[in-house]
């Protein structure tokens, strides 16, 4: 008796172990990880079927307990799904080839920043004369540094939460970065919607000296005189401000904003899938726009001299305005609001740019 139950033991044991090998053998990947395992023998076995899921385009795409790409709003079928299969490719991409790509973005563009102030320089102006101008309004830099505080602190939490563990880790150990990644995690979430409000601000603060004119094709043409040093002709902002205006602040903002709600609240009925769509366009969106700001820090501090007391103290010398933007220099002169002139030279009923300084009207400062 005890040996019959001996081999019925044995036997079991046998069945259980060549079922074990070949479920493994179903596994594309024989060294995957053991969490994996099973949503990879899924993965396989929906390969091998005869009936494949539906596309994305079909309304019955994502199934009861395996689900990908189900877009619904929470119910009955998100509630019930077991294995999100694209979990584990969220984590692979995130964490590998779009890592490395927006590292590598990030890297390059520092690397283009410390080389244009090593070969071009600073963007220097004419000597001062003394005469100060009012540019910007204490709104204005309100607004334009607000929006710059949150970004850096969005940037930097942003970068620690992407390359912490592999970064400082080894440097701070895992309870250290642990009590770190806490802590950016909060700020992170916390600073993201008061970014978005200090950037629609900003926009409509900033819009109606940002639209492109025929003038700023010109500043495209000889590069923003970056190259000759020479002083190209512009308005209240150039060609190159107007470029950060619209496809840094408005357009990657959109994405960073759009993406960064539905991942900051996540209790309107957004899925796995929705959630990991915005995560990666939130990756791309905020690398591109970190990759853009180092140009736009750059420039608008070490690589043009008087940029930052624009923007610091809200005036600029006579001098720095005709050397970056003499065709607003030109409108203040002629008392004209920003944009009427489209040319260096303003029109004959308009007085001349070089008017003498007790000719000068409200704003400019002998």
């Amino acid at each position: 008796m005890r040996s019959s139950n001996w081999i019925l033991s044995c036997l079991i044991g046998l069945l259980m172990a060549f079922s074990l090998s070949s479920a493994w053998a179903g596994v594309p990947n024989n060294r995957a990880e053991p969490a994996y395992a099973e949503e990879q023998t899924i993965l396989q076995a929906e390969k091998d079927s005869k009936s494949p899921e539906p596309g994305l385009a079909s309304k019955d795409s994502g199934r009861v307990h395996i689900d990908r790409h189900y877009l619904g709003q929470y119910g009955s079928k998100e509630g019930t799904v077991i294995v999100q299969r694209g979990g584990n490719q969220w984590r692979v991409w995130r964490n590998g080839p779009l890592a490395t790509l927006s590292g590598t973005i990030l890297v390059l563009a520092l690397v283009a920043v410390l080389l244009v102030a090593k070969v071009i320089g600073k963007l220097t102006s004419d000597p001062d004369t003394g005469r100060r101008i009012q540019r910007f309004t204490a709104w204005e830099r309100h607004v334009h540094w607000a929006t710059a505080i949150t970004f850096i602190i969005l940037a930097v939490t942003g970068i620690v939460i992407l390359f912490g563990k592999k970064l400082l880790i080894p440097l701070v150990g895992h309870d250290v970065f642990a009590f770190i990644a806490y802590i950016f995690k909060y700020l992170h979430n916390f600073v993201g919607p008061l970014f978005i409000v200090c950037s629609v601000l900003m926009f409509f603060t900033f819009l109606r000296r940002n639209f492109f004119r025929k003038i700023d094709w010109q500043w495209f043409k000889k590069g923003g005189g970056m190259l000759t040093h020479e002083h190209v002709p512009a308005g209240f902002f150039n060609a190159g401000e107007k470029s950060w205006f619209w496809f840094g602040v408005t357009l990657l903002g959109l994405v960073m904003s759009i993406s960064g709600l539905i991942l900051d609240f996540i209790s309107f009925g957004q899925t796995r899938y929705v959630l990991q769509i915005a995560n990666y366009l939130h990756l791309i969106g905020a690398t591109f726009y970190i990759a853009a700001a180092m140009g736009h820090i750059y420039i608008g501090t070490w690589g043009t001299p008087g940029a930052y007391h624009a923007m610091r103290h809200g005036d600029v010398d006579e001098a720095w305005a005709r050397s970056h933007h003499g065709i607003w220099l030109d409108e203040v002169k002629a008392g004209v609001p920003v944009g009427t002139f489209d040319k260096r030279e303003p029109p004959p009923d308009h007085p001349p740019a070089g008017g003498a300084p007790r000719d000068l009207p409200p704003g400019v400062r002998p």
